[in-house]
């Protein structure tokens, strides 16, 4: 009987703690987070230092539960995959200590890995037999790509974001309304109870060619709209600006990927990162690709916002390209893809 590569991966980038074993790249045997949500609601949104400490609390715990959820040892893992960047440096360098030395006291290869090709890895563990070329959106709190997926090595960026991310964008809109963090959920839960097209609001680069994005714009013509409602003394009704908002983000999103589809000729679209969640978001995208009979992925919710299981799923493909990071790496805060 063949026995595949088992993968242990850890991810720290951000407010949550996460161990996972994958086999094969796409066989979850374990998935285990520990979420800082209840902990930064409190300041509306996350605080680097207090995400730091909590990873270190919170490590060794993800990491035993899911060695012991998969019913494996240490022996049992052929390679360590961790996230070197993007994202909070002290968050991250908690993540990559651990598992730089996991690697060295049980000498198995350190596989790291970068953000965003999780997120995109996150797709071939909710569909097994989804696998390159394949344009993926990828929208988070801190990233708006769109990126050409040629193979499990090679990505190319079409278009980014020039100044805030979607989710980025979501969330200071939400606390601006006066629902708190994270906004992605609350905006979305708001904007099932509004009129989407109460509120006219911009679809920022629609008119541009290119596939890249900027929502600081959209997120300005909200902050002015609730300022001139307050100057007149008019009441604002909070659902139908978390509806509209949150339809202008998604039009231009699915506009944009449809247009970078067609012009590349892509067969294939997927989702991925927090964002992806967004029902409204993933309904939208699958509808469109429906309509040009493309194909169409996003991971399941639990693999949408940051894991380990999307990790261990990308170190696995650097693990059978033979690819091994030194235990030198170090963490890069805004590294590039």
């Amino acid at each position: 009987m063949e026995k595949y590569p088992v993968i242990l991966g850890i991810e720290s980038s951000c407010d949550e703690t996460a161990a996972a074993v994958v086999r094969n790249g796409r066989e979850v045997l374990s998935n285990v987070i520990a979420s800082q949500v209840p902990i930064h609601k409190i300041y509306g949104g996350v605080v680097p230092e207090i995400a730091s400490r909590q990873h270190i609390e919170a490590v060794d715990g993800v990491i035993l539960e899911a060695l012991k959820t998969a019913n494996m040892t240490f022996d049992d893992i052929d390679a360590i995959a961790v996230t070197y960047g993007p994202g909070l440096v002290g968050a991250l360098l908690v993540g990559l200590s651990e598992a730089k030395g996991l690697a060295y006291a049980t000498h198995k290869p350190l596989l790291g890995v970068h953000h965003l090709k999780g997120h995109i890895a996150a797709n071939y563990i909710t569909n097994p037999d989804w696998e390159p070329p394949f344009l993926c959106l990828v929208v988070s709190g801190g990233h708006t790509h769109l990126i050409m997926v040629d193979d499990y090595k090679n990505y190319h960026i079409l278009g980014k974001t020039r100044d805030d991310a979607a989710g980025e964008a979501f969330d200071k809109v939400a606390r601006a309304i006066g629902l708190g963090y994270p906004g992605g959920p609350k905006i979305q839960k708001a904007a099932e109870s509004g009129n989407p097209e109460a509120i006219h609001f911009p679809r920022p680069c629609l008119d541009e060619e290119g596939y890249n994005f900027s929502f600081s714009g959209l997120k300005s013509a909200v902050l002015n709209y609730l300022n001139q409602e307050a100057m007149m003394g008019h009441e604002v009704n909070q659902n139908d600006v978390a509806a509209s908002f949150q339809a202008a983000v998604v039009e231009v999103l699915v506009t944009k990927t449809m247009e970078a589809a067609r012009d590349f000729g892509a067969r294939r679209v997927a989702l991925a990162g927090g964002v992806s969640a967004n029902k409204p978001l993933r309904e939208t995208l699958a509808n469109e690709c429906k309509k040009r009979g493309i194909d169409f992925c996003c991971p399941e919710f639990i693999l949408c916002t940051d894991n380990a299981a999307m990790i261990a799923s990308a170190g696995y493909y650097a693990y059978d390209k033979g690819e091994e990071s030194g235990l030198d790496l170090n963490a890069f805060p805004n590294l590039t893809l």
